[in-house]
């Protein structure tokens, strides 16, 4: 398990006095209210960041960060990433999960056959959808619902699914 989550991108500056609408990467941009420090991947290393004030703006939050008080001085980092410590992560709810904690695990079938690889999550209106990597080296898209996905074990870095009907025909 990683110890830093990303939390949102720098989309762009908003205003002249350093602030920045930050596109979030959390399921709810609500999360930003009760965020009081981040790391800003400047692409050289982290920058620990504390948030001095939080606004919304349509999907975005607009940050402004203590010590960070004009465009010039933030700028130079739009596109760059935001990141909390895993102790700053919002509790989770039985059966929710990070997704850098899922990226990566083994995918096997309800018949115990290894399937393949989780590569990415797609986050839709509806449900996830989590992108695999078969065995064969084709992606094979799964629906992130109880029929489908039955079993998720971090320990043992394994989910299990159930291949629905049609799933796989092209």
């Amino acid at each position: 398990m990683e110890d830093l989550l990303r939390v949102g991108v720098i989309a762009s500056t908003h205003g002249l006095k350093g602030e920045v609408k930050v596109f979030p990467t959390t399921d709810d941009v609500r999360r930003f209210s009760s965020l009081k420090h981040c790391k800003l991947d400047t692409g050289s290393g982290f920058l620990d960041l504390k948030i001095q004030s939080v606004k919304f703006f349509k999907q975005f939050a607009i940050l402004k960060f203590k010590d960070i008080d004009h465009i010039n001085d933030i700028e130079k980092y739009r596109g760059k990433d935001l990141w909390i410590t895993r102790e700053n992560a919002v509790e989770l709810e039985d059966d929710e999960y990070f997704i850098a904690d899922l990226i990566g695990l083994s995918v096997y079938t309800d018949t115990g056959e290894l399937f393949g690889e989780l590569k990415d999550v797609i986050k839709t209106g509806a449900n996830d959808v989590y992108v695999v990597l078969t065995m064969q080296g084709k992606e094979v898209l799964l629906p992130a619902t109880k029929e489908c996905i039955l079993d998720i074990d971090l320990s043992k870095k394994r989910i299990v699914v159930h291949i629905l009907k049609g799933l796989l025909d092209l």
